[in-house]
């Protein structure tokens, strides 16, 4: 039944991701300045809320493993990271690509990019952590240190939009920003298939990772035999 719904998640998902791809193409005028290319702002923006949102659930898990020491927030911090990590990738990607059309650069280090770049290492370097950390339960409770350490720069990231004035185009969305409203509207009705692509990933993740602590428990009361 688990798996059913998550099928019908992920097919429903990528039904919205289609449709509002052939709105985006078809519908939607270019934008007076930029041109088509600022289409990839469908992606860019919704990318980056659904990363945020899922290192928002980690500290979440995080903190409650510290509080209850059970696995499986353990298992929902690090699926949460690993599914935010890969948003967070193709925000910093899809942002590469659109500063190399509208700017003729690839990156610039403005306080925008270095910071959402830095976010991204912090997070990857919770990943290396795990791997680096054999006995499960030590693991679990410096990766949720490291997690809740991490997060204390996501608000830095989303605000550093609005705080400083650099190459990089003030937020749309909020303060001083404007968007047009079907742009808008696109923008928002985008971002929900790519939530409930994050959650199959997450819900398949705690699964291969509620699995492999199974099978890592067998491995350790076999060799103790």
């Amino acid at each position: 039944m688990r798996e059913k719904i998550l099928y019908a998640l992920g097919a429903l998902a990528a039904l919205l991701l289609a449709r509002n791809i052939w709105v985006m193409l078809t519908a939607l005028p270019d934008e007076a300045f930029q041109g088509a290319i600022f289409r990839i702002i469908f992606f860019h923006v919704p990318a980056a809320f659904t990363c945020f949102l899922c290192f928002f659930v980690a500290l979440i898990a995080s903190i409650s493993y510290l509080k209850s020491g059970r696995m499986h927030w353990d298992s929902l911090a690090v699926s949460t990271t690993e599914v935010g990590l890969a948003f967070g990738a193709a925000n910093l990607i899809s942002g590469m690509i659109w500063a190399r059309i509208i700017w003729g650069i690839w990156w610039t280090w403005d306080w925008r990019l270095t910071s959402m770049l830095v976010c991204w290492l912090l997070y990857a370097g919770y990943l290396v952590l795990r791997r680096a950390v054999e006995e499960p339960a030590q693991r679990a409770r410096l990766s949720a240190v490291l997690s809740i350490l991490s997060f204390t720069v996501v608000p830095f990231v989303f605000f550093s939009i609005k705080w400083f004035r650099t190459q990089h185009p003030q937020p749309v969305l909020y303060g001083e920003g404007k968007m047009d409203a079907a742009y808008r509207v696109m923008l928002y009705a985008n971002w929900l298939p790519l939530l409930m692509l994050a959650a199959v990933l997450v819900a398949v993740r705690i699964s291969q990772e509620n699995r492999r602590r199974e099978l890592d428990a067998l491995r350790r009361q076999a060799h103790s035999i």
